[in-house]
């Protein structure tokens, strides 16, 4: 009996900063010998590692922990040159202020929340408490960190007709691509396009044959559709989940301020990254 041909797994984060790639993938490209695997950045890493999923856009964290694991995707990554515009420290106190307080966090990143106690420790020598919450922003402390939709969600709350409203509990908001900017003057990676470098061990030659060929026509695929949708973003903004709590040139403007490129420079802030992180217990 003819076995069945395994498709390529690929994994989905679906956050509205991958929403161009992934639509244009989708619309443009045969994906037919693709499965694609939803799910937060935090269980894809796990996925990846075990095996379950073959690429994925993934936590910069990941890659760092496990360089030895993972081939990088070269020229692509999800990064800020300033503002994110999706992770957001909403706080009632000015950092220098918060030294001592609990602020709770989103366990669907540790990418972000190595980016805070970094911010926090290493740029100002405050000490806080970073307490794990399935929803942040119900919390009772002084600050919490959202990430992704739910941060674009609750930011986008606090506007009526386009104009801020004062939020007498947490007026502060700090965007953490922002402070990573100007403190080092480098990108900062969210993210990267990874794959495990021994997928395909113990299979057959010519499965792996097979599937190094679905790898590479993919990553074909994946660059031009990078490309076709930085060209056509206001056409696909009428298409985004977005649209229902964000006006179409928000969104455009939203990942205008994204950079999906993986240059030297973005390596150098990738690196500088890392060596922060080496100052975190945790890492």
């Amino acid at each position: 009996m003819r076995q069945k041909k395994q498709k390529l797994r690929i994994g989905r984060i679906p956050y509205a900063n991958l929403f161009p790639i992934f639509y244009t993938l989708e619309r443009e490209f045969d994906c037919s010998s693709y499965e694609f695997i939803e799910g937060p950045p935090s269980a894809l890493n796990r996925m990846l590692r075990e095996g379950s999923v073959d690429i994925s856009p993934s936590s910069s964290i990941e890659y760092l922990r496990n360089p030895f694991l993972y081939s990088i995707v070269e020229g692509h990554s999800i990064s800020s040159k300033g503002p994110v515009g999706s992770i957001f420290l909403f706080s009632q106190k000015t950092l220098e202020k918060l030294d001592g307080s609990i602020v709770y966090v989103s366990s669907q990143s540790e990418t972000s929340i190595a980016l805070l106690s970094i911010i926090l420790k290493t740029f100002n020598r405050i000490h806080c408490t970073l307490d794990l919450s399935n929803n942040p922003e119900e919390s009772d402390g002084n600050a919490f960190l959202l990430i992704g939709d739910d941060a674009l969600k609750y930011n986008a709350g606090q506007k009526v007709s386009g104009r801020r409203l004062t939020n007498a509990v947490y007026p502060i908001i700090y965007d953490l691509g922002d402070i990573w900017y100007r403190q080092t003057g480098l990108p900062f990676v969210f993210a990267l396009w990874i794959m495990k470098k021994k997928i395909y061990q113990t299979e057959r030659e010519s499965s792996i044959s097979s599937r190094n060929e679905l790898l590479h026509l993919f990553i074909e695929s994946l660059n031009s559709a990078k490309n076709i949708a930085l060209r056509n973003l206001p056409e696909i903004s009428k298409h985004s989940p977005l649209r229902a709590f964000l006006s179409q040139e928000e969104i455009i403007r939203y990942w205008d301020n994204l950079d999906y490129e993986l240059t030297l420079e973005h390596k150098k802030g990738l690196e500088l990254f890392n060596n922060h992180l080496k100052d975190l217990v945790y890492f």
